[in-house]
């Protein structure tokens, strides 16, 4: 079964078993300087892989991956030239060791960073050239060595501080292109942010995070921050991407939903349960019964709009927003939205009505109308019910 399931190329992120730094040294050649944990990459496995972690001029400062013994080493070759070291040149090598299947790609920039951050201890101090001379200092590569390994295996950060010197290390892990954001969509936080310092942010993307509310749609969010439309798309698909917002259809009282197959998942898991209850909860103090919030689920169906569910069910009454109860239900894929998408059955529609009609190709949604033209979504039901040349796809 452990084979079946770890299996190089799988995808699958393992920890980081080792950090080592390695050197060319001038007498001895290529050599490990120093390993967290000690010995944990033998000396023939070593020697085995040389060539490869002290590589030739036209692989400095690449990115370099080998698998060898059920390991996988990545290292990021640096060589400092200064006519003080004794062959004119100081070359290192810093690598992390993670298992064979283990995928490596998010360690990737960290390797490069902290290789860099080593490269500044060095020229500012000879940080890793004179280690040997100085016991503390050989200690203290050590120390952040562990700390490093420690910290982006248990918290996925670390913060280095050495001297004047220091850098902020992160694993970010490397997803596939959100879908591209709409105008008539609607950020919603899956994170707190309190979890993020505001000089993470870019500036545009501080200017329209007060904007973020759960009811401001991606149009109207640019109009009140007083920023380009496509800027903020751009930045809000980047909080997409980092898990930061999820993009949710506008609300509204004519909306209707259709649960998924996810939805039995929240019968069953206790956590999903316990999230699902603070986050619809009419107010903090007083949470709704769980048995309450799951019969509104399923009651969403084909033709039952949110303003049935609260004439039949009064949600106040039982301690849960509505709003938050659709919200939470479409960021956790436990329901989804039904969109109406108007059809114009004849063609040649002429004057003022033919801009509007343009949009009726039964590719184009309710929301993305609304929200192009201005228009309420009662006053385009109005205009469609008035006309039997148009009819209404829902899916």
């Amino acid at each position: 079964m452990e084979k079946s399931k770890f299996f190089e190329g799988c995808g699958k992120e393992g920890p980081i078993r080792c950090i080592f730094l390695c050197e060319f040294h001038p007498i001895a050649g290529p050599k490990i300087m120093c390993q967290v944990p000690d010995d944990f990459i033998s000396k023939e496995v070593f020697e085995a892989v040389s060539v490869y972690l002290i590589p030739k001029a036209q692989l400095l400062r690449s990115t370099l991956t080998i698998t060898v013994c059920k390991i996988k080493i990545l290292g990021f070759p640096v060589r400092i030239d200064n006519k003080n070291y004794a062959r004119n040149f100081f070359y290192f090598n810093l690598c992390f060791v993670c298992d064979s299947w283990a995928r490596t790609v998010q360690y990737e920039p960290v390797v490069k960073k902290l290789s860099d951050y080593l490269t500044v201890l060095e020229v500012e101090s000879s940080f890793l050239s004179q280690r040997e001379a100085n016991y503390c200092q050989e200690k203290r590569l050590i120390d952040m060595l562990d700390q490093v390994m420690v910290g982006l295996n248990s918290e996925g950060m670390c913060t280095l501080i050495e001297g004047n010197s220091s850098t902020h290390l992160k694993v970010v892990k490397i997803r596939s292109d959100p879908p591209p954001v709409l105008d008539h969509q609607v950020p919603v936080f899956v994170e707190s942010l309190e979890s993020f310092q505001g000089e993470q942010w870019d500036l545009t993307t501080q200017q329209i995070l007060p904007y973020i509310d759960g009811i401001n749609h991606v149009a109207k969010i640019a109009a009140e921050a007083n920023v380009e439309n496509n800027l903020v798309k751009t930045c809000l698909q980047n909080l997409v991407y980092y898990l930061v917002v999820s993009m949710v259809p506008i609300f509204q009282y004519s909306n209707s939903y259709a649960v998924t197959p996810k939805l039995r998942k929240l019968a069953v898991d206790r956590k999903l349960q316990e999230d699902c209850l603070r986050t619809v909860a009419k107010s903090g103090w007083q949470l709704p019964n769980f048995r309450d919030v799951f019969k509104l689920y399923c009651s969403m169906t084909h033709g039952t709009t949110i303003k049935d569910l609260c004439i039949r069910y009064n949600p106040s009454s039982l301690r849960i927003d509505e709003r938050k109860l659709v919200q939470f239900g479409v960021v956790e894929n436990l329901i989804r939205r039904i969109n109406k998408y108007p059809v114009l059955l004849t063609e040649g529609v002429t004057g003022e009505a033919s801009h509007l009609y343009s949009y009726f190709t039964g590719l184009h949604s309710f929301d993305e109308i609304c929200c192009n033209l201005g228009v309420s979504s009662e006053q385009l039901e109005d205009t469609i019910e008035k006309d039997s040349n148009v009819t209404i796809i829902c899916k």
